[in-house]
């Protein structure tokens, strides 16, 4: 597959700074999401990056350093629980991600972006949907916010050890189903995704 076709197409346009952009945590029932930007040198690949969902969290944790050195640039940022609350979680999603793109420290002028929504950026920008699957950026990105989201959880787990939140990371895994239904929710929880199991 050619992993830079998306990047060439818009290199091809004039554009100098590309990033892609992704997600991660949008499903969990506890924790921020977070999204990451990643400027990658023209015609960069790294070798071993794939969609994060498909590489074990070690081979993650090794390319996430590696990313960070090879990029021009690279951003994380989040959207917490209560923005999470009060904004709900595609807008969160969508808050996270413009936060990532504006906290690039080399500025972007074109944007590719996970999914099929766009959050509202000052730079042109397009959807790619399973753009962490066919962008050599995007799929950077994905592993930075993947990673990122990972190492926060696992500072939770410390904090709050009878959820297991090193283990499945929020996600509502049975075991975090009955120690909710256990010991209750705990400030890191997503209130809104809670109603079906604290009934």
């Amino acid at each position: 597959m050619n992993w830079l076709e998306y990047e060439t197409a818009a290199a091809e346009k004039g554009y100098k700074n590309i990033c892609g952009i992704d997600e991660a945590g949008r499903g969990p029932l506890a924790g921020p999401v977070c999204a990451a930007a990643v400027i990658l040198p023209p015609g960069k690949i790294i070798e071993g990056v794939n969609d994060s969902k498909k590489l074990s969290e070690r081979k993650r944790e090794a390319l996430f350093e590696v990313i960070k050195a090879e990029a021009v640039s690279y951003s994380v940022a989040y959207a917490d629980v209560e923005e999470i609350e009060s904004l709900n979680i595609l807008n969160a999603t969508m808050l996270a991600m413009k936060r990532a793109a504006e906290g690039l420290s080399v500025r972007a002028d074109y944007a590719m972006i996970d999914g099929n929504r766009l959050p509202e950026l000052s730079i042109d920008c397009e959807c790619i949907v399973k753009g962490d699957a066919k962008s050599m950026s995007i799929a950077c990105a994905s592993i930075l916010a993947k990673v990122s989201r990972d190492r926060l959880l696992y500072r939770y787990a410390e904090e709050y050890p009878m959820y297991g939140f090193d283990k499945h990371k929020g996600y509502g895994t049975k075991a975090h189903v009955e120690a909710l239904k256990e010991f209750g929710p705990c400030p890191y929880h997503r209130m809104s995704f809670l109603g079906k199991i604290l009934k």
